[in-house]
């Protein structure tokens, strides 16, 4: 019962934390900024406006402007998942009086940026005249570029720009009016269009759209900024040669996924998007990268981003996959080719034009850079579209239900065309977990021969390391159990899950083998980080790196580690799934296994860190800080099986098992620690060890005497004259 008043009370704090997202944060800063520090000769606010989160900014009692915050208006967020809250204030003529950096997540500001420098550059939006930027599609203004920040502050100006045109416009300020819907045709992407196969073809009718620019257009771009360190540093190149070729097109638009990406990876590109998805493939050559090394550092492409009206994409890496090749004829030869994925809730309109916007840096001192942008505009040609017909009369309640049908039934299509196009993985996994329940269930048979079983488990360890880490990337996180908790929370639904099969069948997997083996299935076997731990300390030992056997006391104490890390996961989780997917960093998994190790040093680090410790400690980061290890051993302890066979002699006195587990699971008095197993059936090879398991060893030297005490002859009498001694 107390656990089950926990459950309940976890559950109301999640359902309250979620409704307090959805309200406005206005109130809640109203409070926490003085209207003098926002404006210059303000003395308070008005109350709040029913109709839109904004508020008077009183001067003696008339209005300045109105004060709202951005994160009431849109949802751009940055490094840390969450959304960065800055308080703004419009006069009556759309001119931004007052810009507050008022509450943000960014690990990047809060290391090392100077919050002076933080305030400067937000100050430097007062004057902005918003008129003018909903004449220029938000772009009339420079970006104040703050090194080592760059997307922290891309997301700043992007969310002041943004909310600015949607405040006003609602105010009606500066003869802005909200934007009229349109009157005329509307338009959709029509499945049945063909697109050239044909690169150039595609490039003419505007399939494919171009950026292309030389060394002297952007060291003439750099020359005209007002700061002229950047002039002083040109590139060298011949003004002619190419900086950047960066091409375009609308691949999620059937006709031109084919014809750019081909049959096969269309279908991928297919199973990769969900309902209402889009994507893009930018391809580019030359000597500027636009996808440059934000991604690595920090899951973001920091230096393209797609604008449509009001909507603000810009990627990360879960929205990001690499092209091997373009299929298209007399296509040229590229140095990057990606797709990205543009989500279904930004609102993103594929019959509406967009453009690219990409960002160019140039260093200027040791750490410091300058930046200007360049903009690739797209429009989908018309012979992609078709017209959308009038929107029926509303139907009965039955139709809407049967409608609701045909959306699952789509969605249930979608999954399934996924898991068709992955039977080879299906059926590796399949064997995988075959082999490994086999294993289990045999146990017996299959530990009998303790050199057989070791290349065995290194066999195994290898295939999950390289198919299920490296080629499948069939992770499991700690992130997946808080995502699923979320789900359960806020409405659950199979199909989301039934998205990705691999991991799905390794969940079901790691339910089914709770109840049966504990945590130790996934965790011992299963698991490619742990995999890599085991094999790295394979060589380390093969090249005789000594071994450290903690003292018990330190090694128990160590274990509740990894719990309280689970713990703290969780709690943020309650309160921002994001935060608490950045603070899930903490595991490796990511930059070990997803990104293979290609991400910014600090990351590649402390994953060395944690391999070398393992070198020494055998499964160091298992033991003592997996917080994924910990959320599985929880369940784990309803586990209705005891497979691991003892001897009474266990730990009474032999200690022979407990000093041999690998990952110290065994305690002195002999019992097994579940939650702690990782199952590798070491001690069931130790079980039946003629050579080092004590018991067995006295049973066989008792079995041998008793074959020796009494000799007998062939006839079996005892003493026989062939057995005495001569006189």
């Amino acid at each position: 019962m107390t656990f089950l008043r926990l459950f309940v009370s976890l559950i109301s704090l999640a359902l309250m934390a979620l409704s307090a997202s959805a309200e406005a944060v206005l109130p809640r800063f109203l409070t926490e900024v003085s209207a003098g520090d926002l404006v210059a000769g303000a003395d308070a606010f008005g109350p709040i406006r029913d109709d839109i989160a904004a508020a008077p900014v009183l001067k003696g009692g008339e209005t300045l402007g109105w004060a709202f915050i951005t994160s009431d208006f849109v949802g751009t967020t940055g490094y840390s998942g969450k959304p960065i809250h800055t308080m703004v204030a419009v006069d009556k003529d759309a001119k931004i009086i007052g810009v507050a950096l008022v509450k943000h997540s960014e690990p990047i500001v809060l290391i090392g940026i100077p919050d002076a420098k933080m305030k400067a550059m937000a100050a430097g939006y007062v004057g902005l005249d918003l008129v003018h930027e909903a004449e220029t599609g938000g772009t009339s203004h420079e970006v104040d570029i703050i090194s080592g920040a760059t997307v922290t502050v891309m997301v700043i100006d992007d969310s002041i720009v943004r909310s600015g045109l949607k405040v006003a416009r609602a105010l009606g300020l500066g003869g802005l009016a909200p934007e009229a819907k349109a009157t005329g045709p509307v338009f959709e992407v029509d499945p049945d269009a063909s697109a050239p196969g044909d690169w150039m073809a595609m490039e003419g009718d505007g399939t494919l759209r171009r950026l292309a620019l030389d060394v002297g257009q952007v060291n003439g771009a750099f020359a005209a900024l007002e700061d002229k360190r950047a002039a002083e540093r040109p590139l060298t190149e011949a003004p002619e040669t190419t900086f950047i070729e960066m091409q375009t097109a609308l691949v999620s638009v059937p006709a031109i996924g084919r014809s750019i990406l081909g049959e096969a990876e269309y279908a991928n590109l297919e199973g990769w998007l969900q309902p209402g998805e889009h994507a893009i493939v930018v391809v580019g050559r030359g000597l500027y990268s636009f996808k440059g090394s934000g991604y690595v550092r920090g899951g973001i492409f920091d230096r393209i981003v797609l604008i449509q009206g009001d909507v603000s994409v810009r990627f990360r890496d879960r929205m990001h996959k690499r092209l091997v090749s373009v299929a298209a004829e007399g296509a040229p030869q590229f140095l990057e080719s990606d797709l990205f994925k543009i989500p279904a809730d930004v609102g993103f309109d594929p019959s509406q034009p967009f453009r690219i916007q990409l960002l160019v840096q140039r260093e200027v001192g040791a750490i410091e850079k300058l930046f200007t942008t360049f903009e690739l505009g797209y429009q989908l040609p018309q012979t992609y579209l078709r017209p959308v017909a009038a929107a029926p009369a509303p139907e009965p309640t039955a139709a809407e239900a049967a409608a609701a049908q045909d959306e699952d039934a789509a969605q249930a299509q979608l999954w399934k065309k996924i898991w068709l196009g992955s039977k080879t993985e299906i059926a590796v996994l399949g064997g995988m977990l075959f082999v490994l329940t086999a294993a289990f269930f045999f146990q017996t048979w299959v530990t009998r021969n303790e050199r057989a079983f070791f290349w065995f488990r290194i066999g195994y360890l290898t295939v999950t390391l390289v198919f299920l880490g490296w080629y499948a990337n069939a992770q499991l996180s700690v992130v997946n159990l808080m995502a699923l908790f979320g789900a359960l929370v806020t409405g659950f639904s199979w199909q989301a899950f039934l998205l990705d099969p691999l991991t799905f069948i390794l969940w079901f997997a790691v339910a089914a083998s709770l109840i049966f083996w504990g945590r130790g299935a996934y965790c011992g076997w299963l698991c490619p980080f742990g995999a890599l731990q085991e094999l790295l300390n394979r060589v380390a030992k093969a090249l005789h790196i000594p071994q450290w056997t903690l003292p018990w006391g330190l090694h128990e104490r160590l274990w509740p580690l990894k719990y309280m890390i689970f713990l703290g996961l969780f709690g943020v989780s309650l309160m921002s799934i994001e935060q608490a997917e950045h603070l899930a960093e903490v595991e490796p998994f990511k930059t070990a296994i997803i990104l293979k190790f290609v991400r910014a040093w600090p990351f590649v680090a402390y994953v060395a860190a944690l391999l070398m410790a393992g070198l020494f400690v055998e499964r160091f980061y298992c033991r003592y800080l997996c917080p994924l290890g910990a959320a599985l051993a929880i369940p784990a302890r309803l586990r209705m099986f005891d497979w691991l066979k003892r001897y009474h002699e266990c730990g009474h006195p032999c200690q022979t098992c407990a000093n041999q587990c690998p990952v110290q699971a065994i305690h002195p008095t002999g019992e097994i620690n579940p939650n702690e197993c990782v199952n590798c059936l070491h001690c069931q090879v130790l079980y039946q060890s003629k050579t080092t398991c004590p018991v067995v060893i006295k049973k066989m030297k008792r079995r041998d005497a008793v074959g020796t005490a009494a000799p007998r002859d062939l006839t079996g009498h005892p003493n026989s004259p062939k057995s005495q001694p001569a006189e």
